[in-house]
């Protein structure tokens, strides 16, 4: 891995995310669309949250299609807001920070996704894969 070698070099720019009124319908629509497994959670440009599509999956009975392969809206999903099943707290890096620190963060933690900021600002998302990519190219 080259020693140097920041965040913001792996890291995904354009984010699929929500806004912390959205619904959780619209986050499994964002999953299943974008074929992603984490949605960072914004208000205005700063993070207050991260839900994965494994945090989703734990409130639903199924992930039920009818037969035409169309999605049924779960009414579990009703019955949660965004802010009940998404992680708070999120711990982010700054992108600045080289992707040893990342790896390291991700390993010691057992996180999949961390968020990247610049001060406050949400830039960016690194994953599991992105650092594996990394090795692989690297």
């Amino acid at each position: 891995m080259k020693a140097n070698a920041t965040v913001s070099k792996i890291m995904t720019k354009n984010l699929v995310k929500l806004n912390i009124e959205d619904s959780l319908t619209k986050a499994e629509s964002l999953f299943k669309k974008h074929k992603i497994r984490h949605l960072p959670v914004v208000e205005g440009e700063k993070i207050t949250g991260i839900l994965s599509y494994t945090d989703l999956m734990r409130i639903s009975f199924a992930d039920a299609t009818d037969d035409n392969g169309e999605e049924v809206e779960s009414m579990v999903y009703d019955m949660f807001t965004l802010e009940q099943v998404m992680t708070k707290n999120v711990e982010s890096i700054e992108d600045s920070a080289d992707i040893k620190t990342a790896a390291e963060i991700i390993t010691k933690k057992e996180f999949h996704a961390l968020p990247v900021v610049k001060g406050d600002k949400l830039v960016g998302i690194v994953t599991t894969t992105d650092i594996i990519k990394h090795l692989i190219e690297d």
